[in-house]
C-alpha cells in the first residue's frame, strides 16, 4: 500500500472438501499477493448450523458466526475462492453468508471483494461467480470486476498429490488479479 501499510485481506472457501481444488487456489494466493497484500484464510464455517430465525431469536448468533464476522470486518478486503454447486453457490457458503448478513454492523457491508473459482470443467465456475455477484450486491460489498478469475480445466493445472497450483498462465493472472485488488482497496479506502 502507498503509506506503507500493509493490506489485510481474508480468504474464504466456499468447499468445505479438504482436498478440494478451490483450497489448492486459495492456498497458493500468501505466494501469488503483491507486496505490502498479506492473505490469511478466514475462519471455518463448519461449525454453522442450518440458519434458522429462531436459533437466532431463542439462543442469538452461534459464536462461529461471531468470529467469521468479526475477521471480516477487521479484512480491508475478501477474497472468496468456490466451486460451482448445480451452477451456483455451495449451500456451506450460502448458509455462512446468511447467518453473517443478519449481524447487526453488516460485515460485508462496505467491504471490497474479489471473487475466484476452480473446476474441472471448462467454464471454471462463471456461473457461481454470477450467483456471488448478486449477493454481494445485496450485502452492499464492492465486487472487484476484473480481471476475473475462473481456472477452468483446473485438474491439469494442480497438483493433487502436493496441492500445488503448477500452471505458471494460471499463477500470472491471479497475481494480475491481487495486484488489481490492491489498487481496488486502496481506491476504496481512500475515498472514505
Amino acid at each position: 500500500m502507498s503509506n506503507g501499510k500493509t493490506l489485510n485481506v481474508l480468504s474464504i472457501c466456499g468447499s468445505l472438501r479438504k482436498g478440494s481444488y478451490n483450497r489448492m487456489v486459495l492456498n497458493a494466493l500468501p505466494a501469488l499477493a503483491p507486496e505490502g497484500m498479506a492473505i490469511t484464510e478466514a475462519p471455518s464455517f463448519t461449525e454453522f448450523p442450518l440458519y434458522n430465525a429462531d436459533v437466532q431469536n431463542s439462543t442469538g448468533f452461534p459464536g462461529p458466526v461471531n468470529t467469521l464476522a468479526d475477521a471480516i470486518r477487521a479484512a480491508d478486503g475478501v477474497i472468496f475462492v468456490t466451486p460451482e454447486y448445480n451452477f451456483t453457490i455451495p449451500g456451506g457458503l450460502k448458509n455462512a453468508l446468511d447467518w453473517v448478513s443478519r449481524l447487526q454492523n453488516q460485515p460485508l457491508a462496505g467491504k471490497p471483494v474479489a471473487l475466484q473459482s476452480a473446476s474441472p470443467g471448462p467454464v471454471g465456475g462463471a456461473r457461481v461467480q454470477y450467483d456471488m455477484r448478486k449477493a454481494m450486491a445485496f450485502l452492499d460489498a464492492f465486487v472487484l470486476n476484473k480481471p476475473e478469475i475462473f481456472v477452468g480445466n483446473c485438474a491439469s493445472k494442480l497438483d493433487e498429490k502436493t496441492g500445488q497450483l503448477t500452471d505458471e498462465t494460471t499463477k500470472n493472472f491471479i497475481k494480475q488479479q491481487l495486484a488489481a485488488f490492491a489498487k481496488f482497496i486502496e481506491r476504496l479506502v481512500s475515498k472514505v
